[in-house]
């Protein structure tokens, strides 16, 4: 057989054999359902705009629980766009803790200033890529927004001085701030990653996982800061987030309480490698360690560049079960039609 990147003979036979192209996404705003009320919509984006991406790898040198792989991974992952998807060099930022010049190390700081620079000036079409390669854990929720009681959490290269980034922030920094019709693709490699930022809709290879409960949000008034987003009233959404932070959840299921307030107009997806209880491998394919999931991505893709999204998590889901106990899971800011041309 052929090899791939890794020297990983490419079994197109056995992984993509199922993978079927699907329709391209539609171009006009779509319902979210659901019970939510009639102008309530998101936007797919056909990613035919500008293209940005931020890639973080951190391998912690000299600290405990050092990594090999990751930096690897960013660059694996940074020419897979560069020469697959029309990404250039210029258009992305690469955080790594191998570099000298103090800007592009992996730290807090850096990271929350990176992802302010990814999302910033976005517009419908424009395809964002994020990939996270690192350490990932999980800390005691303050919000009540998760089902486990726990948040899931990211490891900066000082997070011994500074602490991690908790989901709740990396959505708040890079999903909320976005149009409908923008497309951010995200990949996490790291343990505890499957709700990484805090996506509403979860699929598997099995099907719908998680959905929320619109008709309930709307009840609670929670879905007009969308409404008021679509139309651009920036007043309506600044009263209307702010009438959130009024309204308690007390007694409130953490379920419904993550969906009223992670949904989005935009167009986010997210692929992480594990279920948040499990713990993800730094494998060595190749003789060079590599994240499971970015590793996975990449060789599904370049066997079979067209595939809906639901062939993509199968192809993702076999790649994987050669070497790894892994599931892959995709999750959503929006209801997904899983049988569209996977885009990005």
């Amino acid at each position: 057989p052929g090899y791939d990147a890794y020297g990983y003979p490419m079994q197109g036979g056995t992984y993509a054999y199922r993978a079927q192209a699907g329709p391209p996404p539609p171009s006009a705003p779509q319902q979210f359902g659901h019970g939510a009320p009639q102008g309530y919509t998101f936007q797919y984006s056909n990613c035919t705009g500008r293209r940005k991406a931020l890639l973080i790898g951190i391998n912690y040198f000299g600290q405990k629980g050092e990594l090999r792989g990751c930096i690897n991974d960013v660059h694996n992952v940074s020419n897979f766009l560069i020469e697959r998807y029309g990404y250039k060099r210029e258009d992305m930022v690469i955080l790594t803790d191998d570099q000298q010049n103090p800007v592009m190390r992996p730290t807090k700081d850096n990271m929350i200033r990176a992802m302010g620079w990814l999302v910033k000036d976005a517009r419908p079409n424009d395809a964002l890529f994020f990939h996270y390669s690192g350490h990932g854990g999980q800390t005691e929720d303050l919000d009540g927004d998760e089902d486990d009681g726990f948040d899931e959490v990211i490891y900066p290269v000082d997070h011994q001085q500074v602490g991690h980034i908790v989901d709740d922030e990396i959505h708040a920094r890079m999903v909320k701030p976005l149009q409908p019709g923008v497309r951010l693709t995200a990949i996490f490699d790291s343990c505890h990653s499957a709700t990484a930022m805090d996506l509403p809709y979860v699929y598997s290879t099995k099907g719908v996982l998680k959905e929320p409960n619109l008709a309930k949000e709307a009840g609670q008034g929670l879905l007009s800061a969308l409404g008021s987003y679509a139309r651009g009233d920036m007043a309506g959404v600044a009263s209307t987030v702010f009438g959130f932070a009024k309204t308690a959840f007390k007694g409130d299921d953490a379920y419904n309480k993550t969906m009223e307030t992670r949904t989005s107009p935009a167009d986010v997806i997210m692929w992480s490698g594990s279920k948040d209880d499990q713990t993800s491998a730094d494998a060595t394919i190749a003789n060079q360690a590599t994240g499971a999931m970015s590793w996975a991505f990449i060789t599904a893709l370049k066997q079979n560049p067209k595939q809906s999204y639901v062939e993509l998590l199968n192809s993702i889901r076999d790649v994987l079960a050669s070497k790894y106990t892994q599931k892959p899971q995709l999750s959503c800011s929006h209801p997904l039609d899983t049988n569209l041309l996977f885009v990005m």
